[in-house]
């Protein structure tokens, strides 16, 4: 079993305190709840990123145990690595290369340079995360718009997966 028990002892200041600065206020929210949610299921959410993401599952514990990474931010990364028809890489050395900067400061060095279409697939991966580990979810009115309540996002994979 995987444990850091520094992640699962962070005080609940520590866990408001983080800040990634993405420039989008939901998805800042998420990759906070994210933190706690590695804390205390590490191995589902390493799976995730390596299910989902594409990210091999030792670099991604290398990352947050060795390196001291917040586990929003090695989501952020590797999912927007995979995005941006890469891996988990690019985004981390960017961000180790300016660790003061924001990540939309970092993101914004990356190419292809973001876009409206990737912000949009990383907010639907991060509901389609949220949905994979039965976590409670609000989404935003735009959100909510495009991928429905849970029940309609349910019906949509039924049917996706019968093709």
């Amino acid at each position: 079993m995987l444990a850091w028990p520094a992640l699962a002892q962070q005080p609940a200041a520590a866990a408001e305190a983080y800040a990634p600065a993405t420039g989008d206020a939901w998805v800042d929210r998420q990759l906070a709840d994210i933190n706690a949610y590695a804390a205390r299921y590490p191995e589902a959410f390493v799976d995730e990123l390596a299910r989902y993401a594409g990210a091999r599952p030792g670099y991604v514990q290398a990352l947050l145990q060795d390196h001291g990474w917040k586990p929003g931010d090695v989501y952020l990364a590797c999912f927007w690595g995979k995005l941006s028809g890469s891996n988990c890489r690019a985004p981390v050395k960017a961000r180790a290369q300016q660790p003061e900067a924001s990540w939309k400061e970092v993101l914004a060095g990356l190419q292809p340079p973001p876009d409206n279409l990737r912000w949009r697939a990383l907010r639907h991966a991060i509901v389609a995360s949220f949905d994979h580990w039965d976590r409670p979810i609000t989404l935003d009115p735009l959100l909510q718009r495009q991928l429905g309540d849970r029940a309609q996002r349910e019906a949509a994979a039924r049917r996706s997966a019968g093709d």
